[in-house]
């Protein structure tokens, strides 16, 4: 499967910074982890921003580390 942004959605939001939420469905968490997988979020996420992700194998938190135009990375929350 493929990053679907119709199951992406914002928690909280507050001075610059929002927590989302995003369930994938099949994808696993390494799917899910892989560099550029919410690239069609890229222009709504932030630098510092945190997803709680549900995959077909459990859930993580991720902080995303860089965003911008077409790019979105993402790291798990350690």
């Amino acid at each position: 499967m493929a990053f679907a942004i119709r199951n992406l959605s914002v928690l909280a939001y507050a001075n610059g910074f929002t927590l989302w939420h995003y369930k994938s469905g099949k994808d696993t968490l390494q799917d899910i982890a892989e560099a550029n997988y919410m690239a069609d979020a890229a222009d709504m996420l932030t630098a510092g921003d945190m997803v709680m992700t549900s995959g077909s194998d459990g859930a993580r938190v991720l902080f995303v580390t860089l965003a911008d135009v077409e790019t979105a990375i993402t790291a798990p929350l350690s």
